[in-house]
């Protein structure tokens, strides 16, 4: 089996990249990337069960990997939601479906965004990690817009062992993701 394309860069570029950025001393000790977690809410899942299946479908096949539907962890009469009720799904990625879901994500996905400019460079929580966040799951080319009959967003989070948002920064910055400037 192939390593994924990101993965053997990574190892063979931008390891010595980061290395002499940042001066490590030990391999351990620089920043990886540990897994990518996709979230999908859909509050419209309320009134119609059939609305979180699709979407659930939709993610599945981007990520090539079933997601899990999530339930609501509290009741909120405002909004007529109930304790246990599915209002979302989320999957996580891991080694190399991840690189491959991050390789088609910045080289096909992206691009395909209407008025692209870049991903904004702030999204990061301080510990090492970032989340962006896809108004439009139809940029991606395994769906088929034809047959689309509604489009929702989705949250992407990067988790890193980074210590820090430079650090993280500059390792995906070196994955070629594109920042706005």
């Amino acid at each position: 089996m192939a390593e994924a394309r990101l993965y053997t860069e990574y190892k063979k570029e931008i390891v010595p990249k980061l290395r002499e950025d940042f001066g490590y001393e030990n391999i351990n000790a620089i920043p990886k990337l540990q897994k990518i977690v996709i979230n999908v809410g859909a509050g419209e899942a309320i009134n119609d069960a059939k609305y979180l299946d699709t979407i659930v479908d939709n993610i599945g096949a981007i990520t090539g990997q079933q997601p899990i539907k999530t339930k609501a962890k509290k009741s909120v009469s405002n909004f007529k939601l109930r304790e246990g009720t599915p209002i979302g799904c989320k999957v996580t990625l891991r080694k190399k479906v991840m690189y491959e879901f991050m390789d088609r994500l910045i080289n096909l996905a992206l691009p395909r965004t209407r008025d692209f400019q870049g991903i904004p460079n702030k999204s990061f929580d301080g510990r090492g990690n970032y989340t962006m966040g896809i108004k439009e799951h139809t940029i991606f080319p395994e769906i088929d817009v034809d047959n689309t009959n509604m489009v929702h967003g989705m949250d992407i989070t990067f988790v890193t062992n980074a210590e820090t948002d430079e650090e993280a920064f500059a390792l995906l910055k070196h994955f070629g993701m594109p920042f706005k400037k």
